[in-house]
Order: C-alpha cells, then sequence, then structure tokens
C-alpha cells in the first residue's frame, strides 16, 4: 500500500521527521508499506532551523528504500507568540501545498494529515480531491481551541465561524482520528460524524523506556545527594504550560532543601522563564538530552511534573505524559476534574487544580514525604503505560484498521 504522511511534527528524532510522524512512517514501512512524508525542516524545541538544514528550500531525503522525506521551507519565528505562530504554520502550509500536489501522480491508496497545522487540512482535500485515495486527518493538538482557550486569539465570533469552517473541513476527511476520548468528544460536539471518530492514543516504547535505579549519571554529574527526591520537568515550554504556577510552588518548597527541582528544556520561553527565577537555590536548569539517554533521565526522578495552564487539559494530551508513566514513577499535573488528564493520572499520581501553586507544593512535598506512596503510585503507572501504551500493541492496531479503511472486503 501506498502512504502519504502529511504534517508539521515538532518533537526531534535522530531521523529529524518528528517522533509521532517519524514512528507511524517506520511502523508503516515494516509493515510492507511504501510511505512517503511531506514535512518541513527541524526546528524544534529551540525554534531555530537545524543547522544542516539552514539556507535550503525544497529537498528530498530517502530514509529507506521504502521511506521517502520531502521537506518544504518555512518560516521561524524567533520569538514564538499567538501571531508569529500563526503565521509560521501558515507559511508551511502555502510552501508545502506543491510538493503535496506532485504526491497525487504518485497515487498514494491513504492520506493521512498530522494535526498541528490546521492550515495543511485544506491543501490535503484540494490536492486529492476525486482521487480514491482513503483521507484521514489525525488530531494530535487541538491548536485552534487552545488558542481560544487561552486568550492567544479572542472573539466570540470569531470562534464561532472557525469552529464551523473546521467542521466542514474535517467532514471531508473518512477518518478522523484523535489522541484521547475527550478530544475525540469535543470534535463530534462540533458536528463531526459519529462514524468517522477513531481514538489513536499517544504510544511509547515500554522495552526502551522502562523503570530503573534513581542513581543515574544525571544525578551526580549535576551533584544531587543519593538520597534526594527529585522532581523532574523534561520537553518543551509554551503557552499552554504554567510554569509560573510550577515555579511559584518551587518557591515555596526552597527551605526543603531535600527537594530538588530539575527543568530540561530549549527554546525562547525556556531561556525567559529561567531568567525569571533563575534565583531559585532548589531549581537546577538544563538543556534536552538525545533520545539514547532520555530513559536514564526519566529515571533520575523520583516524582515527575506535568504542569498545564487551566483551559488546555482538554485540548492537549502531552505525549511527554507516555514516557512519565512507563519508568514507573507517580506524576504530579495541574488540571481541573473530569479532564482527561485528571481521568488517566488519577490513580498514577497526584492532580490539583491549575493555578494553585500552594496546592501544587503541597503535592510535592507529600510525595516527597511519603516513599511507600510513591513506589505504589509508580508501578501503577508502568502497568498502565504497558497495558495501554505499548508501541506494539497501538500501532498494529492501527496499521489493521488502515488496511481494512482502504479495503473494506
Amino acid at each position: 500500500m501506498r502512504v502519504l504522511l502529511y504534517g508539521l511534527n515538532f518533537a526531534p528524532e535522530p531521523t529529524g521527521i518528528g517522533k509521532y510522524t517519524g514512528e507511524l512512517a517506520e511502523a508503516l514501512c515494516g509493515a510492507g508499506h511504501e510511505v512517503r512524508v511531506v514535512t518541513a525542516p527541524p526546528y524544534y524545541p529551540g525554534w531555530r532551523i537545524w543547522k544542516q538544514y539552514r539556507g535550503m528550500g525544497y529537498r528530498k531525503e530517502s530514509a529507506s528504500p521504502e521511506l521517502k522525506v520531502f521537506r518544504c521551507p518555512l518560516w521561524v519565528p524567533s520569538r514564538p507568540t499567538g501571531l508569529t505562530r500563526l503565521i509560521h504554520l501558515l507559511s508551511f502550509a502555502i510552501t508545502s501545498f506543491p510538493a503535496v500536489l506532485l504526491q497525487r501522480f504518485w497515487r498514494p491508496e491513504a492520506v493521512i494529515v498530522v494535526v498541528p497545522a490546521m492550515f495543511c487540512v485544506p491543501g490535503a482535500i484540494l490536492a486529492f480531491v476525486g482521487t480514491r485515495a482513503k483521507k484521514i486527518v489525525h488530531i494530535q493538538d487541538q491548536e485552534v481551541d487552545a488558542a481560544f482557550e487561552l486568550g492567544l486569539i479572542r472573539g466570540r465570533v470569531l470562534r464561532s465561524w472557525v469552529i464551523r469552517i473546521e467542521c466542514a473541513l474535517l467532514n471531508r476527511f473518512d477518518v478522523v482520528s484523535s489522541i484521547s476520548q475527550k478530544m475525540l468528544e469535543r470534535i463530534r460536539e462540533k458536528g463531526v460524524s459519529e462514524n468517522k471518530l477513531v481514538l489513536l492514543p499517544n504510544w511509547i516504547h515500554t522495552q526502551q523506556i522502562q523503570p530503573g535505579s534513581t542513581l543515574t549519571s544525571f544525578r551526580f554529574d549535576w551533584g544531587l545527594d543519593r538520597d534526594c527526591v527529585v522532581a523532574l520537568y523534561s520537553g518543551s515550554m509554551g503557552e499552554k504550560q504554567g510554569f509560573d504556577t510550577l515555579m511559584e510552588a518551587a518557591a515555596r518548597l526552597e527551605h526543603r532543601t531535600s527537594i530538588r527541582f530539575v527543568v530540561c528544556s530549549e527554546g525562547p520561553a525556556f531561556q525567559q522563564v529561567k531568567t525569571k527565577y533563575g534565583h531559585l537555590s532548589n531549581v537546577i536548569w538544563r538543556g534536552l538530552v538525545p533520545q539514547e539517554q532520555l530513559n536514564e533521565l526519566l529515571n533520575t526522578a523520583d516524582i515527575h511534573l506535568l504542569p498545564q495552564r487551566g483551559g488546555a487539559a482538554d485540548f492537549v494530551m502531552p505525549s511527554k505524559l507516555t514516557g512519565m508513566l512507563a519508568v514507573g514513577r507517580p506524576v504530579v499535573a495541574t488540571a481541573a476534574p473530569g479532564t482527561q488528564i485528571a481521568e488517566i493520572i488519577g490513580n498514577l499520581g497526584v492532580v490539583v487544580l491549575p493555578e494553585a501553586p500552594a496546592a501544587l507544593a503541597a503535592a510535592i512535598e507529600q510525595l516527597a514525604n511519603d516513599k511507600a506512596l510513591r513506589e505504589k503510585l509508580g508501578v501503577a503507572a508502568r502497568t498502565y503505560a504497558v497495558e495501554n501504551l505499548s508501541s506494539n500493541v497501538i500501532l498494529s492496531r492501527f496499521e489493521r484498521q488502515l488496511r481494512e479503511w482502504v479495503n473494506p472486503a
């Protein structure tokens, strides 16, 4: 089967395609399919195009005989804001459309559009109108809803029109998938047909990311005492994360010398937060680590941190959560009751309300003081990851579904 993957994906991998798109492409190739990917040059999380890709326009790569990657130029803002992010996403939709249109002559049997960016959706519909290609859109992040909820875009009338347009576009696809039941519910509420909706959660390689000792090389390199409790945040920083709340919680625990916070990230937002809170003596600031060191980094933590701003918890399901659970550590998250994040973490960690630094500090301190509780929640987290988030289970199921969508007989 010939499968086209189209979209902008953020998390970097050694392939440079992106974590989600790259692993999906590799799984489909491993199942015997021919795959082409239309994407952008890697630039995340530093919001700067990687050095080896700078100064280039369109670029074709052959990752393997079964996998070809077409990279299209885009504009990357040095300081991303609500407006510049929209321009950034629009630039990719414009430059990538010719590359997607050319794939029509390749005659793919399935076209999978990964959102973000929603701006790519009209181009995919236009490029393959009138063909037999099964059109699938996978919503990894409800960027439009999150932008309105967080105040990056304002206007009740504007939001109403945007939702109508979004619904009309999504209903042009044969399948609409997303990563959580709550996100699927919101998509259905917009008017997308129930029979189009499919759950495709984020996955994790549970054989590669698994529990280990907290006494890692990172702990010793960073001068951390072997008995101190490490509360770790590792990942990108953006408008959806509530980092002021997290740092204010850290400030409340500065007197607890046995609790240390470690923040691993990159990019403009990380530098801004570091400048603002760099005076905190109990916070260690580090960059992101290579993929091959991720398991060791995640095992360094006694507690994992998942801050989210209020209003964003049902529009996104952070992919970093899968790694936190897979290493068998409790998670402290900020989310409102009834959200998908709160429902998942309810038995695997502690959930407090967003924008409540005192409650967040109390939750972290509670787990720091109770090793037995940390171990109990960690076992539950690992079990959940193996049973529900294993890459083998999820990707194999999706590949079978894809065959059935393309050849119903």
